[in-house]
């Protein structure tokens, strides 16, 4: 029997022991609920707010400046339309945010733009990153909100916030009601964030793609930042977002947060090698091979490569058939068979897109998974090439 080996980190990671060591208690003897006054409500409540400044240490915020959430996209749901709600007029206000936004953005901006909100999607070009100069020609009078992820999740390229963050700096000078929120759920924990830095209003994060169970995530709000509320329930996290706690998760989510703080950079350096392992020894043994995306301006632990003539979730099953696993692109948008947008914003032609693969490493993987997956790798290529359309006519041609 064959050792499975996961690839596929980006979208989502197994918990780290000690992330799952140190939330136990809160399922058992320590089960109060953080909005009671007793001393169980206490005990979860200060195990709450230890892992508020935990997650606040990571992203270089105030711990009151952290409103936690079910997950990433609850948080992108609650910092969009929730200041859209709380901050907009009679009028619907415009929008603008890039062509390779996680699902969780951009299918929130769809829906808004039903409403009557005016979106403008900017584009990435060949190398995947957004440009500040088409930002600043996007801008409109009634520009309210500027939504641009950190790292996206399928090629892993970085965008520029910080200077998106300076420039929304400079209109808010000038009198400009704008603000800014970024999607930090891939990048936060994997490279360095700073919302100091950054300048953003907003940032969101998820606890799963950073080694704590699914369940928990947290959306960072400036203070002075308005936001209707989108949970209408209880006063929990200062009544922006109602419901009670899950007091497990939090700390598990606090808990990854302190070991991504000071494990970051060890991590990247050798998830990095893994990566650039792969992707050079790959464009050696395989023909027909482009890389997606920025490959230098982007997260250690991604590749996204397309191979010609060939679809992506046919090598998905047949790696998954030999023990490895990895994705076409986001879990998120698993079931369709459109090729994957993201790689369509590229500029790559359907072909490139449908052949697809996003490898993304964590830290429990090893030099041997990488020699594993170039062991087999070449030879799926080549007979799910072989049983192309394309090949077959050239054979019934001979």
């Amino acid at each position: 029997m064959f050792r499975r080996i996961y690839l596929d980190n980006s979208a989502t990671t197994a918990s780290d022991p000690r992330v799952v060591e140190a939330m136990l208690p809160y399922f058992s003897e320590k089960f109060g609920n953080a909005s009671s006054i007793h001393f169980f409500g206490q005990e979860a409540k200060a195990a709450v707010d230890k892992a508020r400044h935990q997650v606040a240490n990571l992203i270089g915020s105030r711990p009151n400046e952290i409103v936690f959430t079910s997950g990433g996209t609850e948080a992108n749901n609650l910092a969009i339309k929730g200041l859209l709600a709380r901050n907009s007029g009679s009028e619907k206000p415009h929008i603008i945010t890039s062509a390779i936004e996680h699902s969780a953005v951009t299918n929130v901006c769809e829906d808004l733009e039903k409403q009557g909100y005016a979106v403008t999607y900017l584009p990435v070009y060949e190398d995947g990153v957004v440009r500040v100069e088409d930002l600043k020609n996007a801008l409109r009078d009634d520009t309210i909100l500027v939504s641009i992820m950190m790292a996206n999740n399928e090629i892993g390229t970085l965008q520029p916030v910080e200077e998106i963050g300076r420039f929304i700096k400079e209109l808010r000078a000038s009198g400009r009601k704008v603000w800014f929120h970024t999607d930090a759920v891939q990048a936060a924990g994997k490279v360095p964030v700073n919302v100091e830095e950054i300048g953003c209003d907003l940032l969101s994060m998820s606890a799963h793609k950073i080694y704590a169970p699914k369940g928990a995530g947290a959306l960072y709000v400036r203070r002075g930042v308005r936001l209707q509320v989108q949970n209408i329930g209880g006063h929990q996290e200062r009544e922006r977002r109602g419901g009670t706690e899950s007091v497990p998760h939090i700390v598990a989510f606090g808990t990854a947060c302190e070991f991504a703080a000071a494990e970051m950079k060890a991590s990247g350096i050798e998830l990095g090698k893994l990566r650039d392992r792969l992707e050079s020894e790959v464009g050696e043994m395989i023909e027909g091979v482009v890389y997606n995306g920025d490959r230098e301006r982007r997260l250690p632990n991604i590749s996204n490569i397309s191979f010609r003539s060939i679809e992506g979730e046919g090598l998905l099953i047949n790696l998954d058939m030999q023990g490895i696993a990895v994705s076409t692109g986001s879990a998120c948008s698993s079931g369709t068979l459109e090729p994957s947008p993201v790689i369509r914003a590229l500029g790559r032609e359907d072909e490139l897109a449908r052949g697809a693969i996003r490898f993304s490493f964590g830290k429990n993987n090893t030099p041997a998974d990488v020699d594993r997956l170039l062991e087999v790798l070449p030879a799926a290529i080549e007979n799910l090439r072989r049983l192309a359309p394309e090949s077959r006519k050239e054979a019934r041609a001979v």
